[in-house]
């Protein structure tokens, strides 16, 4: 890979693969063991304790693999001039309003999907994205179920690896016509206004899955060709949207808000409010301006 790839001063990317795959593959066994009641490595508790944090459930999991990336990153870069917000530290590091003071910022989630690993979906990722001035150049999706390590990097495009590093490619799928694609959305977050959407754009069927990481590498796989994001009474954050975003738009997919806006992270909101379209790249204008007049429609004061 060509060494002026962008980053910060003293990284070089095939070190940082280097680093980020044992770390990766390390929370993939921590997550795989709280799922099967088991010991957990790395001298985590082995009891999965649950508590309702404001926006759901926060287990153990979900912090034995926050502090295993975040001391990972640091201890692996302790002179790097990047900064870490993580969703189950943002409460301690980060003001409503303000944007993190970094030009190289981490977005973290640990456990992507925490409804779904505690019902036992297997629809649970880990999402790591490396964002420059409020966009995303890297993004990894870890699936630990389907031993799935999806990376993508700004310029360079996207695949997948498994513990052994063998790579399989992005699969587009090949369906164009509205009425034969696949549409990807929530189990655990859908409402009426959502519905009707879905209902009134025309599109062939659709698909629920979990976590926004399994939703989009479900695209990558060709298994289905758009996710639609409706926010209700609340909205995903920067770190459920970061890194499928990333790995999505390296492959040549696109990611966008339905007026066409692209995606920005750390600017001091970090609720990825209003209708998000996450799709192949294949007719995604033409997506976009439907869904945008059928909520001009359904509902005139929502805001794409």
């Amino acid at each position: 890979m060509q060494s002026n790839f962008l980053l910060p001063q003293g990284v070089e990317l095939e070190s940082l693969l280097e680093i980020l795959r044992p770390l990766c593959w390390g929370a993939a066994d921590i997550l795989l063991a709280y799922s099967k009641g088991e010991q957990p490595p790395y001298g985590f508790k082995k009891s999965l304790a649950v508590e309702d944090g404001k926006d759901g459930p926060v287990t153990a999991a979900d912090l034995a693999v926050n502090k295993w990336l975040l001391d990972g990153l640091t201890n692996q870069f302790p002179r790097i001039s990047w900064n870490l917000l993580s969703e189950e530290t943002a409460k301690d590091h980060f003001d409503e309003g303000r944007p993190v003071d970094a030009e190289w910022l981490w977005i973290l989630d640990p456990l992507d999907g925490t409804k779904d690993f505690l019902q036992g979906t297997s629809e649970y990722a880990v999402h790591l994205a490396l964002v420059h001035r409020r966009r995303t150049i890297f993004g990894i999706v870890l699936l630990p179920e389907l031993d799935e390590l999806w990376i993508g990097i700004n310029g360079f495009g996207a695949w997948c690896e498994d513990r052994q590093q063998h790579r399989t490619q992005v699969n587009f799928s090949q369906r164009r016509r509205l009425p034969d694609l696949i549409v990807v959305s929530s189990r655990n977050h859908r409402d009426e206004r959502l519905e009707q959407l879905l209902s009134q754009m025309g599109i062939g069927s659709s698909r629920s899955i979990g976590s926004v990481g399994c939703k989009v590498a479900s695209i990558l796989r060709g298994e289905t060709d758009l996710y639609l994001s409706l926010s209700g009474r609340s909205a995903p954050k920067d770190w459920d949207m970061a890194a499928p975003e990333a790995v999505l738009l390296a492959a040549g997919g696109e990611f966008t808000h339905a007026d066409g806006r692209s995606l920005t992270f750390n600017t001091g909101d970090v609720r990825q409010s209003g209708c998000l379209i996450a799709s192949h790249g294949f007719n995604h204008d033409l997506l976009c301006l439907k869904a945008k007049e059928i909520l001009e429609i359904i509902d005139p004061e929502y805001s794409v």
